[in-house]
């Protein structure tokens, strides 16, 4: 069957619940992904933050194959797991926290913290279950995890949410003190916002926050769901902002493919969540902390990310001379490997433009190209990408030029 026939068959049978590019994958190599019809295209979407290591990582495979071959992918949590025992002390040991839950999704991670947040406030003082998370934050589609999610239109065909949930600017501590009082029980904050656009949350503004969370007995929740993992150039977010954090969250390239979410929390709350508070399924089964090991062991090598942060700083280079030469950019953002491009206009064009010229980007938000390349990406892949984008740019200025 053909592409066009494939999708054609697909809309016959998925809810319309995404907005999706008219391609069908079938098979990738490096950070390449090729169509059905033999097409390749330099993928800087990378899953959405999740191939962190890209397609067709031999060593990877054989990590799972190894795990498929014993014939046992899961016995529920009834039971203990090397590859689970594994992988909890690894995250351990690199975030220098104290303990670790295992799920299957960033949503469901995101849904762990706010009960244990929730229980930890409780336990302090009857009512004390407010949270505050930031203006434009994702956190999740689930009912909690988008109670947090400090974005309307996110929000309003699913209201009411739950209860006790207020939003403050990012990057403004002002404003957000005023939300505080003796009934909070957490703040949540994205370090770098992904959804909300590619937004930094600043060093002074994290370790101010740290000192309000330790003055009210309020637990920092650090989401690095997206932006953790060695996207900023560091492994956390929050390590570059040189505070730490009560609770971490994490999914995405946790599994490098592999479905996978964690919550990671420091001795002062570690021990909150009891037999029967919260569970799931499938968290923490074999071949998901099986992928996790192999995540966390590439990470820990110091030339990985090393590398990382030299082709990070090559990446910023070639966004500078693409800005200087195209006034549609008006702003630069994030760090790392997750970076935004911000117009004034809407980018869907340029991002249609770019997948027929073979190169796959992302918007975050309705004005901005978010770029999420595999953390393998080389500085030769960096240059192809930006030939590709200048060409767009050019063209879709000269068609908006044509439109008016």
């Amino acid at each position: 069957m053909d592409q066009k026939s494939l999708i054609s068959e697909a809309n016959k049978y998925f809810m319309p619940t995404y907005s999706q590019f008219p391609v069908v994958f079938t098979k990738g190599d490096g950070i390449y992904l090729e169509d059905i019809e033999g097409k390749k295209y330099l993928d800087f979407v990378a899953g959405i933050s999740v191939n962190i290591f890209g397609y067709n990582d031999q060593n990877f495979k054989n990590t799972l194959n190894e795990v498929i071959a014993k014939g046992v992918l899961h016995t529920s949590n009834l039971y203990y797991n090397q590859y689970a025992i594994e992988a909890a002390k690894k995250l351990v040991e690199l975030s220098k926290m104290d303990k670790v839950f295992f799920c299957n999704s960033g949503t469901e991670a995101n849904e762990a913290a706010i009960k244990l947040v929730r229980k930890y406030g409780r336990l302090k003082k009857e009512g004390k279950t407010k949270i505050v998370s930031l203006v434009n934050s994702f956190h999740g589609r689930t009912i909690g995890a988008l109670s947090a999610t400090g974005q309307p239109n996110y929000q309003k065909n699913f209201a009411p949410m739950v209860d006790q949930f207020k939003y403050a600017p990012i990057n403004n501590y002002e404003e957000l003190v005023k939300m505080v009082d003796e009934d909070t029980c957490a703040i949540f904050i994205e370090v770098v916002q992904g959804e909300g656009g590619i937004v930094s949350a600043d060093k002074e503004y994290l370790q101010k926050v740290r000192t309000l969370c330790d003055k009210y007995d309020i637990l920092l929740v650090c989401d690095e769901i997206q932006c953790g993992l060695g996207r900023t150039g560091k492994l956390f977010g929050w390590q570059k902002r040189e505070i730490e954090c009560d609770v971490m969250t994490l999914a995405k390239a946790l599994g490098n493919g592999i479905p996978i979410g964690a919550v990671v929390t420091n001795n002062k709350c570690s021990e909150v969540l009891q037999p029967g508070d919260h569970g799931s399924t499938f968290g923490g089964n074999f071949l998901a902390t099986s992928a996790a090991n192999y995540v966390l062991n590439r990470l820990s090598e110091p030339q990985f990310m090393e590398n990382v942060e030299d082709v990070s700083t090559y990446l910023n280079k070639k966004l500078i001379e693409l800005k200087d030469k195209h006034s549609q950019i008006k702003e630069l953002r994030g760090e790392g490997l997750m970076v935004g491009l911000a117009f004034e206009d809407k980018v869907k064009p340029i991002i249609d433009e770019a997948l027929k010229d073979g190169l796959l980007v992302v918007s975050a938000g309705a004005n901005v190209i978010r770029l999420l390349p595999p953390l393998i990406v080389t500085k030769k892949d960096i240059d192809k990408a930006f030939i590709i984008l200048d060409e767009v740019l050019n063209r879709v200025n000269l068609l908006s030029n044509d439109g008016q």
